[in-house]
């Protein structure tokens, strides 16, 4: 399962955030440091689900489908708040960095009002330039990646290279903690241009570019510029946008309320949708509530914000698309007759047999060919596997 580190100072949304997602209660509160343990929950991913196409009801098995979207799980991990020196142990230390060591994809909450220091303390909104957070929280990251690299950096270095060793597999060894793959080396070597020098040869300028990109291929990170209702965030959204690739205007606040409110019946709300429809008479609390998140958030960035930070996450950042394995192409079921039950995600660019590995190892040892449903042809592990592709894997080696 995709694992998605949420990342941020103290005192920015992220609690809140994570139960928007999630819908699992953890504290909240206008204070520092309320996450001491990290919150490990399921969240959900959100695509049109491909029984649409074939006019057919689904019956989901590894997912959800509500209303033709298809809702497939991963794994969301939120951990306490940075705070400048954090990989120097400041604060509550390495120990948050460490809970990230997992972690697929970052999302970086941030307070795009500017109401909360650098410390998280409450200031007046437009007091803080958030970018001063993304800054200050990548290059904490990035020092914490630089830290573990450097590490006996000379002896390394040495025993790899008089060695005659494969330094990708050396360097992925000695990296391994962080969920670093082998594509991850080769990708930040390429683009560091240090893959033809002697380990040794390496300098301390590039160390550094070494680790900062290698973040950036192996942990990307998308930000989720919470408080977005506040006025003051408008402006600094815009800014960050020109800046950055992925900057998701945000509020977590606006999404937990809906969501509460879809589950005690008030209202009938998908999540990451530009409306919601009112299911009971509302008290005037709840109106004046509702009429809040449809003026200042829904009518003005179209949702908010929280489905689409996880799939821009999942589906962008990490470019994964969905893929829908059957056994029975015809009838489009399982072994046990369940249509449609299963939503992969997989990497762009994957073959069938790379699909087939993820079902089942077996499966992938006898791969023979597979069938793409859709067009109703037969593909080899050649093809790349398109979003929504629904494929029957053929293998001499049946699933146990």
């Amino acid at each position: 399962m995709i694992t998605i580190g949420l990342i941020g100072k103290t005192n920015v949304g992220k609690s809140t955030f994570f139960s928007a997602a999630t819908l699992i209660d953890v504290p909240i509160a206008n204070r520092p440091f309320v996450t001491i343990e990290p919150n490990v929950g399921i969240a959900y991913v959100k695509k049109k689900c491909v029984h649409v196409e074939f006019g057919v009801k689904c019956n989901p098995k590894n997912s959800i489908c509500i209303e033709d979207y298809r809702f497939i799980p991963v794994k969301l991990v939120d951990v306490a708040g940075l705070i400048p020196g954090a990989h120097e142990g400041r604060g509550l230390g390495n120990k948050f960095l460490d809970d990230l060591r997992k972690a697929d994809v970052l999302i970086h909450v941030i307070d795009a009002s500017g109401s909360t220091n650098e410390e998280g303390i409450p200031v007046a909104p437009g007091s803080r330039d958030p970018e001063e957070d993304i800054s200050f929280i990548e290059k904490e990251i990035e020092e914490w990646f630089y830290s573990i690299i450097s590490k006996d950096w000379q002896k390394f270095a040495r025993t790899v290279d008089l060695s005659n060793k494969d330094p990708i597999d050396e360097l992925l060894s000695k990296l391994s903690g962080l969920s670093i793959n082998k594509y991850h080396i080769i990708e930040t070597l390429r683009e560091t241009k240090l893959e033809n020098l002697k380990l040794m040869q390496w300098s301390e300028e590039d160390l550094r570019n070494f680790a900062r990109k290698l973040r950036e291929v192996s942990k990307p990170i998308v930000i989720a510029a919470n408080k977005a209702d506040i006025p003051e965030s408008r402006n600094f959204i815009e800014k960050l946008k020109r800046k950055y690739n992925y900057v998701i205007p945000t509020s977590a606040e606006a999404e937990l309320a809906l969501r509460r409110a879809s589950k005690a019946g008030i209202i009938e709300y998908i999540p990451g949708e530009k409306d919601f429809k009112i299911l009971k008479e509302l008290n005037p609390k709840q109106k004046e509530a509702l009429d809040y998140i449809k003026k200042n958030v829904l009518e003005i960035y179209g949702n908010t914000g929280v489905q689409e930070a996880l799939n821009t996450a999942v589906f962008s950042a990490l470019s994964m698309i969905v893929v829908y394995p059957v056994e029975d192409e015809k009838k489009l079921t399982d072994h046990n007759g369940n249509i449609l039950p299963d939503a992969i995600l997989i990497k762009k660019g994957s073959s069938p047999k790379d699909l087939a590995s993820v079902i089942h190892s077996e499966l992938a040892k006898g791969f023979l060919f597979a069938i793409n449903v859709k067009k109703k042809v037969r593909v080899g592990e050649e093809y790349q596997l398109q979003d929504g592709d629904v494929i029957k894997i053929v293998s001499s080696t049946a699933r146990p």
